[in-house]
């Protein structure tokens, strides 16, 4: 099909992933591989019609080897081309998607255009995959108009599979399934079946009159602790302490909760009377921090813990490496964490 002159301009961002990978035949092992094998694998995306331009990373990364400087790269990319496109897809390994797109949504305030991620479970040119489908679906997506002629999506999201995530709220929860994200705490955005079908009052919108501002600043000094039944101070201590570390994303029990120990209220207020940030997100994959529930949440609260409320881990974290990014005190990180930015918590939206 002819590409029209009106046709929808997207920017394919390839990070690289299973859905661009191929096998190593002496080793048998998914090595990424490039864009030109996408695009010849894949001879239905010429049928939208759509003006499509790519970049790349050179070369192409597993996403386990993710980080701060790439994101920034992959902002970069985004934000230099934001002109020139309509819309954007950023092709991604599943592994760490959730840590990007979180990342992505801090680094780009005031977008206005759709920002897509998406990948596979399989590799674009199995017999049986989902890279295909994922790949057409968000290119439609990163597309797709409201009846006033506006982004439909105008924020950082994952499409994979049935679904669309904000990309802030979302979280992988299968290695296997071909419906590897889901959103616990934030509606999906839009259902794929025969149709995208788009839940409208759930998408983002800017402020009218601001401008995309890309803001690239990271600190990568920030750490998780993961509580479990039996943790030690030995354990602990480390990870609350450790010299290079300005802050932590503390993972709790149900609401908030955690031990009661004297050294542990001890240790968790030493660390924060230090200067460092100590963020109390939860475990469980659904709900959030209700530090005033129960005693032992409670506790951490007065310790100067900060609630996260209804944060995934990975949206804590990267927000958390956007603030302090920016040299603020651990009084001015604790207070903006409560504060949503990008739709990434629900008090304060």
């Amino acid at each position: 099909m002819a590409v029209q002159e009106t046709a929808p301009r997207i920017l394919i961002v390839y990070t690289g992933g299973t859905i661009g990978m191929t096998e190593d035949l002496s080793t048998g092992a998914l090595v990424p591989f490039s864009f030109d094998h996408l695009m010849k694998n894949v001879p239905k995306i010429g049928r939208l019609g759509y003006a499509l331009d790519h970049v790349e990373l050179t070369p192409p990364i597993d996403s386990s080897n993710m980080n701060p400087d790439t994101w920034a790269k992959v902002a970069k990319m985004i934000a230099d081309a934001y002109d020139r496109f309509d819309g954007f897809v950023v092709l991604h390994g599943t592994d760490t998607m959730a840590y990007t797109a979180s990342a992505l949504s801090f680094m780009l305030p005031g977008l206005a255009k759709p920002v897509i991620l998406t990948g596979s479970q399989l590799p674009i040119g199995e017999i049986r995959e989902d890279g295909t489908e994922n790949l057409i679906t968000a290119l439609q997506i990163a597309a797709a108009r409201t009846e006033d002629g506006a982004p439909m999506v105008q924020e950082v999201a994952i499409s994979f599979g049935r679904h669309l995530w904000r990309g802030n709220r979302a979280t992988k929860v299968s290695s296997t399934n071909f419906g590897a994200f889901e959103s616990f705490n934030y509606p999906p955005l839009a259902d794929m079946d025969l149709h995208i079908v788009y839940r409208q009052k759930l998408l983002a919108r800017p402020p009218v009159g601001v401008a995309l501002a890309p803001d690239y600043a990271m600190d990568d000094a920030v750490s998780v602790a993961f509580l479990f039944p039996g943790i030690t101070e030995a354990v602990l201590r480390p990870q609350l302490t450790a010299p290079g570390v300005k802050a932590v994303v503390l993972r709790t029990f149900g609401a908030g909760n955690a031990p009661t120990d004297t050294w542990f209220t001890e240790l968790v207020a030493e660390a924060v009377q230090a200067g460092k940030v100590i963020v109390n997100v939860t475990q469980c994959p659904a709900g959030g921090v209700e530090e005033k529930r129960y005693a032992t949440g409670d506790a951490l609260a007065r310790a100067g813990v900060v609630s996260g409320l209804d944060m995934t881990c990975e949206a804590a974290l990267t927000k958390l490496m956007h603030l302090l990014g920016h040299g603020l005190t651990a009084a001015e990180v604790a207070a903006a964490m409560g504060k949503s930015l990008a739709g990434e918590l629900t008090v304060g939206e």
